[in-house]
């Protein structure tokens, strides 16, 4: 019995022993190979193994099971066996212990049991949370939500390290609001986006209406500036027109009033004369009307007249006989005289109508007047000298004063001398010795002309206050660039014709007004023209340059290729050997007379719209090679004149017969042998004649090897010049 006992108890220690063996060996295996932290679940399922005892939740709250643990029987002691022996398993050549488990991969776990190697496939809990997470190398996601809700720990429930993963559990009613929260969160956040899509949308839609509203008023500005522009031009043009004519129809009548008057002066001479011989007692009491009761002219000049001598309309009397006349009538004799004052002429004038002229009467001074209804007076051709203050108080409704081919001074004309002339429109100093523009000019005058006189400067006030100026003429002036300050035209709001010929400019002068349409720079020294020098006269119509030193090279190539107004260009008498390029895209009229052109380039009328109509080469340098196919071409339809007389053409140039609008052409001194059937009428062109007039004398041709169809679309035969020709 004791024996039994004995070997029992060493069975015992022997088992007892083992057991305690084959649970250190897996953990020492299990830090070999790294196992760590992540392999909890592992070591947890191992632990419950081990212990003898597994969970019997069928995996519903999240427990770990292997289904083929539940049916492994337990090894029942075998006492016979020799103490410390096992059985062991070997797997892919690794010999593992008894109860042994691994994972050889993720999600399947294995068992060393009774020398067999049983695995089985790990179960992942079912996860009722919104964000879930796997880690690396485990099979299983974890839940990453909040911790909301997590049950108590009991003994009666696995602990959580006894499971395989640790999770969190959330109610359905906090998943339910959790999930409203982000549905609403994200419906706030496309509503948001929405809307800030529509308020781009709708910035964008009312920036662009405004965009077009801008546009459209700025365009709707510009169409209503450009035709005030126009408007104004053309109410200039017709004012200055009908200016023109009614000074055409006033001289006429003035000449004409001039005559009857004389002759009616000499009638009045001649009854006043028989009324001295038949009557003296009623010598005071005739009078001489004229023209009504507009004018009076005493028979007898008054005796105080002061100045010039006034006219007489009968003889001198006798010294003493104007001695003889004392007494008490004297008071009213000076009555008299201070009436007849205001009506006398000095003599050398003349009066029409409410006209007064004193051409050329040797007046040297301002002849005292007082006919407030006078509106011209024209004193050219004196010798004035000065213009006082009070020079024209006495007709302060003067229009037109002539003052020229006299010898004003600049120093001679007191400040206030025009200054009480409220209608003035014209005044005329050419012919003087003027050396700077009159100060204080009436801001009512439309035209100034001061020609050839000795203005050498003009300053920046010169023209201060003449706004309703329109014409202005300097010409015959020793004026040049650097004397003319910039800023003097700026008062000229209303300038149109700009006259400043035969002076000393070697360029453009700057600071024309905007307002100008017609300038005139001719007989100057002038040698290039910038790029800028028409930059403000957008408006300009007429820019005459003749006589100067320009060549193709000295105009800047947009100097007015983009202008819009700029209608004619005069450039003859310079140094041009070549038609120039970059010509204004406006241009009607070009005249190149008497320069040394020698070729006309290809396209250089191109671009013209509508097209040149009027072209003057003549007295240049043109041959048999100076006209290209291209010449011409822009002007097939639009050129109306064309003169290339007195050149060396040797033929008719290319392109003149495709010219349908043609109506008169000069060829004339030219060195022209013959004319061919189309040369100058296109026999394929059935249209209506349309040259008026053909020139083609002084050439070297025979009229009679001249085809018969070569003039079929001139008008007349009549106006074609062929005679006289030149002997070969």
């Amino acid at each position: 019995m004791r024996l039994k006992l004995i070997l029992a108890l060493s069975l015992f220690i022997c088992m007892t022993f083992s057991l305690a063996k084959d649970q250190s060996h897996p953990l020492a295996r299990g830090r070999r190979r790294g196992v760590g932290p992540k392999r909890a679940r592992k070591q947890t399922s191992i632990t419950t193994l081990q212990q003898g005892r597994l969970p019997e939740s069928n995996g519903q709250d999240g427990s770990i099971f292997i289904e083929s643990h539940k049916n492994t029987k337990e090894p029942k002691p075998d006492y016979g066996a020799t103490a410390g022996k096992s059985e062991h398993c070997v797997f892919r050549g690794i010999t593992m212990y008894d109860k042994t488990v691994w994972s050889p991969k993720p999600c399947v776990n294995c068992l060393c049991s009774s020398g067999e190697v049983v695995c089985d496939q790990i179960l992942c809990p079912a996860l009722r949370c919104q964000l879930k997470f796997q880690r690396i190398g485990e099979c299983c996601p974890i839940c990453i939500d909040p911790v909301v809700d997590a049950p108590e720990y009991s003994g009666d429930s696995p602990a959580p390290n006894d499971l395989a993963e640790p999770y969190t559990r959330i109610s359905q009613s906090q998943k339910d609001r959790q999930k409203k929260d982000e549905q609403e969160r994200i419906r706030k956040k496309d509503a948001d986006r929405k809307q800030r899509k529509k308020q781009k949308k709708e910035e964008a839609e009312r920036q662009r209406k405004l965009k077009e509203a801008r546009e459209k008023e700025e365009e709707q500005r510009r169409l209503r500036e450009e035709e005030e522009e126009r408007a104004a031009a053309e109410e200039r043009k017709r004012r200055m027109e009908e200016q023109r004519k009614a000074e055409e129809d006033r001289a006429r009548r003035l000449e004409m009033e001039q005559k009857e008057m004389m002759r009616a002066l000499e009638e009045a001479a001649e009854r006043a004369q028989e009324g001295l011989r038949g009557d003296e007692a009623t010598e005071d009491e005739d009078e001489v009307w004229l023209r009504g009761d507009v004018f009076q002219m005493p028979p007898v000049p008054p005796t105080r007249a002061a100045g010039p001598p006034l006219l007489a309309l009968q003889e001198p009397t006798e010294p003493d006989e104007e001695d003889t006349e004392p007494g008490e009538e004297e008071p009213e004799v000076v009555e008299e005289e201070s009436e007849m004052v205001t009506t006398s002429l000095p003599q050398g004038c003349s009066i029409s109508d409410v006209s007064i002229s004193c051409e050329n009467a040797k007046l040297t001074g301002i002849p005292p007047l007082s006919i407030p209804e006078l509106k011209s007076l024209s004193l050219q051709g004196n010798e004035i000298k000065t213009i006082p203050a009070g020079a024209f108080n006495g007709i302060p409704n003067l229009e037109w004063i002539d003052l020229g081919k006299n010898k004003i001074l600049s120093s001679g004309i007191d400040p206030q001398a025009f200054k009480g002339l409220k209608f003035l429109s014209r005044l005329y100093m050419d012919g003087n010795l003027l050396e700077q523009i009159p100060s204080e000019l009436p801001s009512t005058l439309q035209e100034l002309k001061i020609n050839e006189n000795n203005l050498k400067e003009i300053e920046e006030n010169s023209f201060e206050g003449l706004s309703s100026l329109v014409t202005l003429e300097m010409e015959g002036n020793l004026l040049s660039e650097g004397h003319v300050n910039p800023q003097a035209f700026k008062p000229l709001k209303e300038l149109t014709y700009l006259r400043l010929s035969r002076n000393h400019f070697r360029t453009i002068p700057q600071g024309l007004p905007a307002s100008l349409l017609e300038l005139y720079l001719e007989n100057n020294l002038i040698e290039d023209i910038s790029e800028t020098a028409f930059n403000h006269t957008t408006n300009i119509n007429v820019v005459v340059l003749r006589h100067n030193k320009l060549d193709e090279s000295s105009i800047a190539p947009f100097t007015w290729i983009n202008h819009r107004n700029l209608e004619s260009i005069d450039l003859s008498h310079n140094n041009f050997y070549l038609v120039p390029s970059f010509l204004p895209k406006s241009l009607v009229h070009l005249v190149l007379v008497g320069n040394q052109i020698e070729r006309i380039p290809g396209y250089v009328f191109a671009h013209m719209e509508p097209g040149l109509e009027y072209l003057y080469l003549s007295y240049n340098k043109l041959d048999g090679d100076a006209v290209e196919p291209e010449s011409f071409f822009g002007t097939f339809n639009t050129m109306t004149e064309l003169c290339l007389d007195h050149n060396q053409l040797t033929s008719i140039p290319m392109g003149i017969n495709e010219m349908t609008a043609l109506h008169f052409l000069r060829l004339n001194n030219n060195k022209i042998r013959h004319v061919s059937e189309d040369a100058i009428c296109d026999p394929l062109n059935d249209d209506d004649s349309h040259l008026v007039a053909l020139r083609l004398e002084n050439n070297f041709l025979d009229p009679r090897k001249i085809p018969p169809t070569a003039f079929s679309c001139v008008r007349s035969y009549s106006s074609v010049v062929l005679k006289p020709q030149r002997i070969k």
